[in-house]
């Protein structure tokens, strides 16, 4: 048993990454956590986290998570999030704002390093292969390797093409602590994801690299193919030149809107009009997005096939381990 999940308080290595926007709410994060994981609440608007995490809390008497975007973090979801019971932060310039055990995630030794001087309690690695935005430009288990030389005896979890019990004994024989699997849970029963995005991510075989879902956010994300990637991408995953420069040029402005207001905004997406936010389509939310929305997705997802419950997951995760 890793020393870090001993002190959490996380019986099994397997752990739920917290995809934001709605993806994984209150009733997938206990699912997880109750089944020996760690479950982890996405990052929503405030209010929302702050529910979401009670909501959680009341369902399991086992550690939680609380997942922050740091580009898009105010001080109203550090106090949201410390109601959980590990903060896990993404994206951003890490420094320590909880007294809760604080995981940073990383693409690299630098990042890493930082995450080390800035008090952090474990790292994340994140490998090109995963799914949703990528830090991660080597694959996970290269980038294990180099942090775990640069960084001895400190804790690392790994993320990235984890989908089945192997290749979570393939992380922990790596030197891993954990593994973080988001893809995998998105296809759970209790994920909060719409029914036809779990239908096409069981159908998907292939997953591209992009920016094109980046109005407010224009950093690179991995999503299966649909209408909107078809229309605008090149099968490398390319926009066009003058897509990228309004999104930089509009990035500013629509990253500092509320998070109602971008969800507004992405009710109104159309495939055939090229201004693509980040939300991916939620059992709650707009259909439109199936189509407009991102698609978010690692490349584990050409391995899987099926819908489950998380309890199930967890275990089977974890039965080799």
């Amino acid at each position: 048993m890793s020393a870090l999940l001993e002190r959490i308080g996380v019986e099994l290595p397997v752990v739920q990454a917290g995809m934001g926007g709605g993806l994984a709410g209150a009733e997938l994060a206990a699912a997880v956590s109750e089944a020996g994981g760690l479950g982890t609440v996405g990052f929503v608007a405030p209010d929302r986290l702050r529910r979401e995490v009670a909501a959680a809390r009341e369902r399991t008497q086992r550690p939680v998570a609380a997942n922050l975007l740091l580009p898009f973090t105010r001080a109203a979801h550090w106090e949201a999030a410390s109601a959980a019971d590990v903060v896990v932060t993404f994206w951003g310039r890490p420094r320590r704002r909880t007294e809760r055990p604080w995981l940073h995630q990383v693409g690299s030794v630098d990042e890493g390093q930082a995450a080390v001087a800035a008090g952090a309690d474990g790292v994340i690695a994140q490998g090109v292969e995963a799914g949703g935005h990528v830090r991660g430009t080597v694959p996970a288990l290269e980038l294990l390797e180099r942090l775990r030389a640069a960084l001895p005896g400190f804790p690392v979890l790994l993320a990235g093409g984890i989908a089945e019990a192997n290749d979570v004994v393939r992380a922990l024989d790596a030197g891993a602590d954990a593994a973080v699997l988001g893809t995998r849970f998105v296809m759970s029963e209790e994920a909060n994801a719409a029914r036809a995005y779990k239908q096409r991510l069981m159908e998907a075989r292939e997953t591209v690299i992009t920016s094109l879902f980046g109005m407010g956010w224009p950093a690179p994300h991995r999503v299966i193919w649909n209408e909107a990637t078809e229309r605008w991408l090149d099968r490398d995953g390319r926009e066009p030149r003058w897509l990228s420069a309004l999104q930089r040029a509009s990035g500013p402005l629509v990253g500092r809107l509320p998070m109602g207001a971008s969800a507004r905004l992405a009710a109104s997406q159309a495939a055939k009009r090229p201004f693509f936010g980040p939300f991916a389509p939620t059992a709650d939310g707009p259909s439109n997005l199936l189509d407009a929305g991102a698609l978010y997705a690692g490349e584990s997802v050409a391995r899987l096939h099926d819908i489950r419950p998380a309890a199930e997951l967890v275990r089977e995760l974890a039965r080799a381990a």
